[in-house]
């Protein structure tokens, strides 16, 4: 009896074991463990920032010279980069068919001026005898009309020769202003027309940073617009750039439209040739964009996991989704500012999950 009894009294101690046992186990299935999760924080955006887009320093004012008349070229005084002061000769032809030509003009003037004398004194002398009677009237006028063809030809041959020496200082380039050297376009020995570019100046002390901008993006620059410009070299080294001119037309080939920009003050690393950035912020309505990865979708709905900070929970919230891209979507409601929206192993998750948040899912990408 004895026996008995203590036999079933093991029975019901190990039935109370085994109870216990399989409460416990229940409980560790019903209780979803602690999962490590990464977050985004709702930050509604206002503006998309475009960019960079590469451009180069160069200056506002530059030109083009070349001869007035045409020649073969004999000498260049200036290269590349180099620095020049007004007066200084660029360019010179070889003269001696303007030297020619103004030394026969020379010769003619003399001649016309010495028919002028000769003219001259023939009149004098006609009108002395006129007033004596030794000679007719027709004489006299004679006489006059051919000093007063003489001085004609005299006033022809001066024009003619002030026209000579014109053309042989058409025979040099000398600069206007000062200013850089840019390109040359001709060679010493080339034979060139009269008007043919043959050197470019430009003058350095304004400059100006020139973009080339796709044209869908012309619509974002208003009059006026200032963009932060800095050197690609060293981004450190920046400015403000204002919209001074834009191109009526776009590129055929690129569909691009040649922009350029005032500078505020540019710094002396501004050089001309140096290439340069610019990013242009365009305005857009208020949205919140998310990586598509945060998104839960079943049984056509479509929810986020938003955490409870207090809590570190997690709970399914309904969104309503404007715009989808490969790898974003833009939420048009559902969502408020400072939130923070799980953005990977939303399949795995279940509502007032307990979670451990690792980090930001930005930061991380950025990494």
């Amino acid at each position: 009896m004895m026996r008995s009894r203590f036999l079933l009294v093991l029975v019901a101690a190990a039935g109370a074991a085994a109870a216990l046992s399989g409460c416990g186990e229940q409980k560790s299935e019903d209780t979803p463990p602690v999962r490590p999760v990464l977050f985004t924080e709702v930050n509604p955006q206002t503006s998309v920032v475009l960019g960079p887009f590469a451009g180069t320093i160069e200056p506002r004012y530059k030109t083009q010279l070349g001869f007035r008349t045409f020649g073969r070229i004999v000498k260049r005084g200036a290269e590349v980069g180099e620095v020049v002061k007004t007066g200084r000769l660029l360019a010179a032809l070889d003269p001696a068919l303007q030297a020619a030509a103004l030394l026969s003009a020379q010769a003619d003037l003399a001649s016309a001026e010495a028919q002028l004398a000769n003219a001259t004194g023939v009149e004098q002398r006609q009108r002395a005898l006129l007033a004596r009677g030794d000679t007719p009237v027709s004489s006299m006028e004679l006489a006059q009309k051919n000093r007063e063809a003489a001085a004609a030809h005299v006033v022809q041959a001066q024009a003619a020769l002030t026209k000579a020496k014109e053309q042989l200082s058409y025979t040099t380039i000398i600069a206007e202003t000062d200013g850089v050297i840019t390109a040359w376009d001709a060679e010493i020995g080339q034979v060139v027309a009269a008007g043919q570019a043959v050197v470019t100046i430009a003058r350095p002390e304004v400059k100006e940073a020139v973009f080339d901008l796709p044209e869908r993006l012309i619509a974002t620059l208003g009059t006026g617009a200032t963009v932060e410009i800095s050197l690609q070299l060293d981004p450190s080294i920046k400015t403000q750039g204002r919209l001074r001119e834009l191109a009526p037309e776009a590129d055929a080939a690129t569909r691009n439209r040649r922009v350029k920009f005032a500078l505020d003050s540019p710094p002396e690393a501004f050089r001309l040739g140096s290439t340069v950035t610019a990013s242009l912020t365009m305005p857009v309505s208020s949205s919140i964009v998310l990586p598509i990865s945060a998104l839960l979708e079943k049984n056509g709905k479509t929810s986020v996991w938003v955490i409870d900070a207090g809590k570190q929970t997690v709970q399914e919230r309904a969104v309503t989704v404007s715009e989808r891209g490969p790898d974003t979507v833009t939420i048009a409601a559902g969502l408020s500012k400072g939130e923070r929206v799980i953005t990977a192993g939303v399949h795995s998750l279940v509502p007032g999950q307990i979670v451990r948040v690792l980090g930001n899912f930005e930061m991380e990408a950025r990494r």
